[in-house]
């Protein structure tokens, strides 16, 4: 027979190895070649594991599930804690793990894959997909599938070891000597506007995303081991409650790099909560004081105590960080992406350069928790950083990888080659602000 041709793109077989480890895909069983019958898919897949299968709709859903276990026609239940579903949609995969292990997948004669009494592709020998979630798997049924359960495709593919790597799609030198010379970059970085000593960068986040924990964790790198200055944790509402601006320090004691990380409240997709995009406006300008206390009923007025009315070039943001979850890329709220537009136009008008941190890239996917090194050459990733691009507006080359830190006790050079990257990029931006306002202004006007 000629050689089975996948209907999963390379970039969808991508992303899911991504969750499985440095893994490839097999095609074993394609209904629309075998036959759409429990016999067809037995006789090609029983006895191989680990393996995916896959189900396509005419509404164009993608969406399956994987297992270790090896099927069979038993009748019998299959114990497998590592089993999940899932829906893949614009290169993003939305994982749904077993909630009850021993019961993960049944070996049934007369269907296809079965995962727990959940999920059913090629139900009862019929191209259709049985779906009834909550018994043994959490899932959206339209999220997953669009409530078409009519299958136009049916693939179940093996999965094998794999120790070839993608190529670097970025390249990053992992050493000790790279660390130091980042770092050295940092503190002798110097403005190209006179008036201005330090950079001030405005950190703009999703509640939980990890804007505070951004400071706290370039705050270690240049301390020598992990510390935590600023609010940080995990809470379904904006730990940060006040406008803050942090200076990072060379050290204990040590001077002030030439940078200001400015903290705001997280946002909420929900209307009156977090942080108001109205306040965003008088950040960037400069007029809010350190330690000004949001109000999202109420955006900032004149009248507030420390307002600044006649705010310098030093007291204005100069660049613009979102930073994002990689984990919650695929289910941003579509009200937090309205919101992240309008911050967007409010920033564009006003001239300021603007990246974003991809947060916990490590928690997305498993080859980087594995090695943070495989950030770059995990397509996973990248896909998550187009996703990203598309949603927030801004080119691919703006968006940076991080993570930082959380429950370390000692710093890892990796983790901090990433981070001090990251600091580098918003210092390029930042000049890139001066030299725009140079420009507008003419060079004489900046101190004005």
């Amino acid at each position: 027979m000629s050689t089975l041709n996948s209907l999963l793109s390379k970039n969808q077989q991508r992303t899911i190895c991504s969750q499985l480890g440095s893994v490839k895909l097999k095609l074993l069983y394609k209904a629309t070649v075998h036959g759409f019958t429990g016999a067809a898919f037995h006789q090609r897949c029983d006895n191989q594991s680990p393996t995916v299968s896959v189900g396509y709709n005419a509404s164009g859903y993608v969406f399956g599930g994987h297992t270790k276990q090896p099927f069979s026609q038993s009748g019998q239940y299959g114990n497998d804690d590592q089993a999940f579903l899932f829906g893949l949609t614009g290169g993003i995969l939305q994982k749904y793990p077993v909630t009850n292990s021993p019961y993960a997948i049944r070996m049934m004669a007369n269907c296809g894959p079965y995962f727990g009494e959940d999920l059913v592709l090629v139900h009862g020998s019929q191209p259709v997909t049985y779906s009834n979630p909550q018994n043994y798997y959490n899932f959206n049924p339209a999220q997953m599938h669009g409530n078409d359960l009519n299958l136009t495709e049916c693939e179940v593919y093996l999965v094998e070891e794999s120790t070839e790597f993608e190529k670097p799609w970025r390249n990053v030198i992992w050493e000790t000597g790279k660390r130091k010379e980042l770092m050295e970059s940092i503190k002798n970085f110097k403005p190209s506007d006179s008036s201005v000593s330090q950079a001030r960068v405005l950190l703009i986040g999703q509640v939980g995303a990890g804007k505070s924990s951004f400071f706290n964790s370039i705050n270690s790198v240049f301390r020598g081991h992990v510390t935590s200055q600023a609010i940080s944790g995990s809470s379904p509402t904006s730990l940060t409650t006040q406008f803050r601006t942090y200076s990072v320090r060379d050290g204990r004691g040590g001077k002030p790099l030439p940078i200001t990380l400015c903290d705001t409240m997280g946002l909420e997709d929900s209307k009156g909560a977090g942080l108001d995009v109205d306040d965003i406006s008088s950040i960037l300008k400069g007029h809010v004081p350190d330690f000004y206390q949001f109000n999202p009923a109420a955006p900032l007025h004149a009248e507030v105590q420390g307002y600044r009315k006649s705010p310098g070039v030093k007291d204005k943001i100069h660049c613009v960080a979102y930073v994002i979850d990689a984990c919650k890329v695929s289910i941003m709220p579509t009200k937090l992406e309205e919101k992240l537009e309008a911050i967007r136009r409010k920033v564009n008008l006003l001239g300021i350069p603007q990246l974003v941190l991809l947060t916990k890239v490590d928690e997305a996917c498993p080859l980087v928790k594995q090695d943070l090194r495989n950030v770059y050459k995990s397509g996973y990733i990248q896909d998550i950083m187009q996703g990203v691009s598309t949603k927030v507006g801004v080119p691919l080359s703006c968006i940076v990888p991080v993570r930082n830190y959380s429950g370390e006790l000692e710093l890892d050079l990796n983790c901090d080659i990433l981070l001090l990257s990251a600091v580098i990029q918003m210092l390029r931006f930042a000049d890139n602000y001066f030299d725009e306002l140079s420009d507008r202004l003419g060079s004489t006007e900046l101190k004005d």
